[in-house]
């Protein structure tokens, strides 16, 4: 059985903990450690889990360890962990902005690094998750984390560590986009004189289905557009005030202010 610790019971770690147990991976033995007993106590009471208020005491027998606390922390934590770790331990990284380099510093050591960027659907197995390997980390290891990762949805691997940062702007925060999305049109709907459920209800089955088309169309989204959107039509109308005001710049603008976030977060936990 492959021993799995968390560091940090959080969002994501929360996300990536209900994912595996919804997938009843019975390889992964899981510990999620943090200060804070409450939130230990509701892990362990929902999911099983094992659980330690001690990083110290549990990574030195752990398999994988999952970084999964907040960037400016992840320098004081590995500082403290660096002498526990056994020699053959995967370490992998959640957080944006703490490149592996910075990592390797820290450790120093020739420890297996890796940089996952999971997304909140993961806490329902779609999630999407972006995958980074240091030059250390050999096929087998990658395997390993790759399993765990399909586990809660899909994962891919890139080739530069810099790619990081848009699969943060794309899919890591993507989830929000379309929430905001969502809540903007559930509210109009309303405006529009549907209930608030009806419109709920309607516009969920919407996000759903469409998703589902994409996935399981051999068209391109942009054919599946063009194939709604009769001349002269409503969907048309509607398409032309996006164009109008200009809705693919507004995203380009708001996706590169995530991506510009994420290196300047880079640059700030390089030392």
């Amino acid at each position: 059985m492959t021993s799995l610790v968390f560091i940090g019971g959080g969002n994501m770690a929360s996300c990536i903990v209900a994912g595996i147990a919804q997938s009843n991976d019975k390889s992964l033995q899981i510990t999620v450690c943090d200060p804070n007993q409450y939130k230990l106590d509701a892990l362990r009471k929902k999911f099983g889990v094992n659980i330690s208020t001690s990083n110290a005491t549990v990574v030195s027998e752990a398999d994988i360890v999952i970084l999964a606390v907040k960037p400016q922390n992840i320098r004081k934590i590995i500082l403290e962990l660096k002498s526990k770790f056994k020699s053959s331990v995967i370490i992998i990284s959640v957080a944006a902005g703490i490149t592996a380099n910075a990592i390797k510093s820290w450790l120093e050591h020739p420890f297996a690094i890796i940089r996952a960027m999971p997304n909140t659907p993961s806490s329902i197995l779609t999630g999407a998750t972006g995958l980074y390997a240091d030059s250390t980390v050999d096929s087998k290891a990658k395997k390993q984390v790759e399993l765990i990762f399909n586990s809660i949805g899909f994962s891919c691997w890139i080739e530069k560590e810099d790619d990081i940062n848009a699969v943060i702007a794309l899919s890591g925060s993507g989830p929000a986009y379309l929430f905001r999305i969502f809540e903007i049109m559930h509210g109009v709907g309303q405006e529009l004189g549907l209930e608030e459920k009806i419109a709920f209800e309607l516009l969920s089955q919407t996000f759903s289905g469409a998703a589902k088309m994409i996935n399981s169309s051999q068209k391109t989204a942009t054919e599946l557009r063009e194939q709604v959107t009769s001349p002269g039509g409503t969907t048309e109308r509607a398409l032309n005030v996006f164009n109008n005001e200009n809705l693919e710049q507004t995203f380009r603008n708001a996706m590169q202010e995530a991506y510009g976030r994420a290196e300047k977060m880079s640059e700030q936990f390089a030392g």
